[in-house]
């Protein structure tokens, strides 16, 4: 095996001759491997024998017997299998720590010591080497003996109050979230580490190495945590408590989703003064941005709802393939509902336009909650008024209701 800092022949990437070593399970730890490797590092993933990172066979989709899952965070590496829980397996992990750059794990915190393996035992045989260790709690603390789940560290850190609709379940995004943020503070933590170990000695001015490598510590909890904006510091000087907006940001304006005439959910945010005024140029309402209830960012927060019934109106009349394409239009996003509506939806004058869909025959009610495109909030299912102002008694059509699922956010 040749001497780290050495890049092999064809290798490409900005961290071509780092040598890292994967011992992680899972996402968090393959996560961050997968970005170093990415960046064009030499990658070496360690599995035990007999016992190989179960992600091979995760997720619903597989072919030829593993998870598509799989080849997606294990592309660019290298495979070899070492018994960590027996001497010469550690022998021969200390022996490969001596020659690498970097290594990377995410057992529960104390696990590389129980296999002889800590950084006291590989700093010993290589000084330089930068350790990153994921855990679900870091590793010192009341909770950091407890095992790590990505899902309980989204709930803990409040990521997940922060999602969904007021009253409601806070959903899950359908991605492995907070083990996609561990990694990828990980793999950030890891470039400043070897940075620092690499750069010139704190200040002096002539380059020289510190050949000294640290403990990068990453907590799931924290990861998910540095995502929440100014929603801590909104409750210590304010008590404000942000809570779940649905498809938009409170004060945020337009940021949104809207349906289209062909069903299809689209996305437009144009909440700068200046991409705002293109909007409203685009839509044929150039007052829009000179009234004062939208002449601003602040003014248009506090007028959101308003202002997303006029957007709502303008996206229901036309389908994004007419709607796009122009300089001066804000670019759109867009995905197909599902089902998509029955008949187009007509602009009202009223805060929001509905869309058709099913209901449930043997009730003649909505089979699921309301949800008006301009709307943060889902209603209620369609046994009462709904928000989009029709009387919404018990029904034998389908208008007034959406899908039985919510549109996507565009967070």
């Amino acid at each position: 095996m040749p001497d780290r800092g050495v890049p092999e022949p064809g290798v490409a990437g900005p961290l071509a001759g780092v040598r890292v070593l994967e011992l992680g399970v899972l996402l968090a730890g393959p996560f961050a491997g997968r970005l170093l490797a990415d960046m064009g590092a030499e990658v070496i993933k360690i599995e035990a024998p007999g016992q190989p990172d179960p992600l091979r066979v995760w997720g619903e989709v597989a072919r030829d017997g593993q998870g598509l899952l799989w080849r997606v965070h294990a592309r660019n590496k290298k495979m070899i299998t070492l018994n960590l829980r027996e001497p010469a397996g550690q022998e021969l992990l200390r022996d490969l720590a001596a020659r690498s750059d970097v290594l990377l794990e995410n057992f529960r915190p104390g696990t590389l010591e129980r296999w002889d393996v800590g950084p006291d035992r590989l700093w010993a045989r290589n000084p330089g080497l930068v350790i990153a260790r994921v855990s679900g709690y870091g590793q010192t603390g009341p909770y950091a003996p407890r095992a790590g789940f990505a899902s309980v560290a989204e709930a803990m850190s409040g990521l997940r109050h922060l999602n969904g609709f007021p009253g409601m379940p806070p959903p899950r995004a359908g991605i492995s979230l907070g083990d996609s943020l561990g990694g990828m503070m990980a793999a950030q933590g890891i470039l400043a580490a070897l940075y620092r170990r690499d750069s010139a000695r704190h200040g002096d001015r002539e380059p020289g190495p510190q050949r000294r490598g640290q403990v990068v510590d990453v907590a799931l909890v924290e990861a998910c945590f540095a995502l929440l904006e100014g929603t801590v510091p909104e409750y210590d000087q304010l008590g404000v408590v942000r809570g779940p907006s649905g498809t938009a940001l409170d004060g945020v304006a337009p940021s949104n989703i809207y349906e289209s005439a062909d069903g299809r959910w689209v996305v437009i945010a144009a909440n700068g003064d200046g991409i705002f005024r293109r909007l409203a140029a685009a839509m044929g309402r150039p007052e829009l941005a000179e009234h004062p209830d939208y002449a601003d960012h602040r003014a248009r927060g506090a007028h959101q709802e308003e202002l997303d019934a006029e957007i709502a109106g303008w996206v229901a009349a036309r389908a994004p393939a007419t709607s796009s394409g122009s300089s001066t239009t804000p670019a759109w996003s867009a995905g197909r509902s599902t089902p998509p509506p029955t008949s187009s939806p007509t602009s009202t004058s009223g805060p929001a336009t509905c869309s058709s869909s099913t209901t449930t025959p043997s009730s003649g009610r909505c089979s699921a909650p309301v949800w008006c495109p301009s709307s943060r909030t889902p209603r209620a299912p369609c046994a009462g008024p709904d928000r989009c102002g029709r009387a919404a008694t018990t029904r034998t059509s389908t208008a007034g209701c959406s899908g039985s699922t919510p549109p996507p956010s565009p967070r």
